[in-house]
Order: C-alpha cells, then structure tokens, then sequence
C-alpha cells in the first residue's frame, strides 16, 4: 500500500496532465488488494487484462477530452505542434486503443483458458515484444512523416 500513497505523491504534478494516472493506480492496487482478500493469485493472473482496459479507456477518453495522449507526449518535447501534428497524434492515440483492446483479449483469454505458463509466456513476454513492435513501427513512420513534412 505504501508503494501505492508513493505513486501518488509522485504523481500529483502530473495529474493535472495525464487525468488517467490515479485511475490506473486505484485499479492496479484493487487487482492487488483482492488478490490478498481472497488469498488467491486469480486477480492478479487478471492484472494485464485491467491495465489494458484502463489504458485504453484513458486512451479513448483523451480523444474526447483534448489533449489526447500521445499529444500530450509530444508536447513534453516540442510545445509548439502544428495542426497536422495534432492530427497525427490522434491517429496515434487511436492505434494504441486499438493494441490495448486486442491485447487485453488476448490477455483475457490466456487467464481463463490457458496454463499458467501459457499466460507468463504471453503477459510476461510476447505482450511486452508486440507493444516494443508498435512502438518501433510508430517511430519509424513519425520519422518518415516529419521528413516528408520537412521537404515540402
């Protein structure tokens, strides 16, 4: 629980930021906390599925409540986007909605149908390796869209 007041304190400057954070925080520490009621590690075999589903709840929000994430994100490092930019970190922010609800499916699946190792395989290992994979696609097509931007 002390890891939890800690992850408040920290994150009480960016909270005004990134509104999501103390949400996932609060899910996160009911997964653990019903995990030690019940004395059973089934909540947190479900930990993957919650964090997906809170992260994309947080994603989709932030594409009704301006700025989304991703927008947010860019603007840590350059304050001044333009419009086209706003545009792009939309459609960002909607592929990574996209990752979290198939990720928390899959997640969701490999709890209830699969073996343990089964579910460490995939939560532990091959979700990490699919979200480095968006991640590396997004950049490398950022990098190819400010170029072509930067020609024009």
């Amino acid at each position: 629980m002390s890891i939890v007041l800690l992850r408040f304190q920290l994150a009480k400057s960016l909270a005004n930021k990134m509104p999501w954070l103390p949400v996932s925080t609060i899910l996160g520490a009911c997964v653990i906390l019903f995990s030690i009621i019940i004395n059973q590690d089934s909540g947190i075999l479900f930990y993957p599925v919650i964090v997906n589903v809170a992260l994309f709840l947080a994603f989709s929000y932030s594409l009704m409540r301006k700025p989304c994430v991703i927008e947010t994100f860019a603007r840590i490092t350059n304050d001044n986007l333009s419009e086209k930019a706003v545009h792009y970190t939309e459609k960002v922010t909607k592929v990574w909605c996209i990752f979290f609800i198939l990720n928390a499916a899959i997640s969701t699946y490999t709890t209830l149908c699969l073996s343990k190792e089964a579910w460490m395989l995939y939560n532990g290992f091959i979700a990490y390796i699919a979200m480095a994979i968006v991640f590396l696609i997004e950049l490398l097509v950022r990098r190819s869209v400010q170029k072509n931007n930067e020609n024009k």
